[in-house]
């Protein structure tokens, strides 16, 4: 721990470490050193290399700071045993307080291994602790909007958001978004009848549509029905 924990107070940068805390302003900003993600995927690939100094890091929990969250995940992430990783996911998801540290890991071993991943996707946003469905949420949209993709998946997303107190939370909320705009570039049809029949709440609802039309991947035809689409509806409506 004391040798991360030098690396990363020698690559701390005050002014990064500031404009950081005005972004993630759901943590006290003294848990946070300063330090790019590059380096910080450095020190964790460093550590990954290290059985003995991985382990002891990840039976570390809580961490102290932002950044060991980070490394920490960053270091799961380069697990290559499906079983191993996806354990220590769950270990570690309870301890996740903040959008960064939930969306930054993609483990590799997830991209193999997608018929034994999914059981685990679904328990994950069915969860009650935010940064868990969230990640649940990300990891989904990353993994199964392409070749793997099911009509059921998006239902998924819309029924967590229909969960009583789902859309008082605004990074949910916007993990949601993001999954409905990302599938609208990618599984127009299977998508847009929960934008047509309002399956999300309007913040949500507006939102992806917001996400959608200032994506690339969608098309002039399809961003032009999508604008017809937004709702002047409040939640709760």
């Amino acid at each position: 721990m004391e040798k991360i924990r030098d690396a990363l107070r020698a690559a701390a940068d005050l002014q990064y470490r500031d404009f950081q805390s005005r972004l993630v302003p759901t943590i006290p900003a003294e848990t946070m050193i300063g330090v790019r993600t590059p380096r910080l995927r450095e020190i964790a690939k460093s550590a990954a290399r290290d059985e003995k100094t991985a382990g002891v890091f990840l039976r570390e929990l809580p961490h102290a700071y932002f950044e060991e969250n980070l490394i920490h995940f960053f270091v799961v992430a380069e697990m290559k045993d499906f079983d191993a990783c996806v354990a220590e996911v769950e270990r570690f998801l309870p301890y996740v307080d903040c959008w960064p540290v939930c969306d930054q890991a993609s483990p590799k071993s997830f991209r193999k291994n997608h018929a034994r991943l999914l059981p685990h996707i679904k328990q994950w946003i069915s969860s009650a602790h935010v940064y868990t469905s969230r990640y649940g949420m990300r990891i989904l949209m990353n993994e199964f909007l392409d070749e793997d993709f099911s009509k059921e998946f998006p239902e998924i997303v819309a029924e967590r958001m229909d969960a009583k107190g789902a859309d008082e939370d605004y990074y949910l909320k916007m993990m949601a978004s993001w999954y409905f705009a990302t599938a609208l570039a990618k599984q127009w049809d299977a998508a847009v009848p929960f934008i047509e029949k309002h399956r999300l709440e309007p913040w949500t609802h507006n939102k992806a549509i917001q996400k959608a039309l200032e994506s690339f991947r969608v098309t002039e035809a399809h961003k032009e029905y999508l604008r017809s689409l937004k709702t002047n509806r409040q939640s709760g409506d």
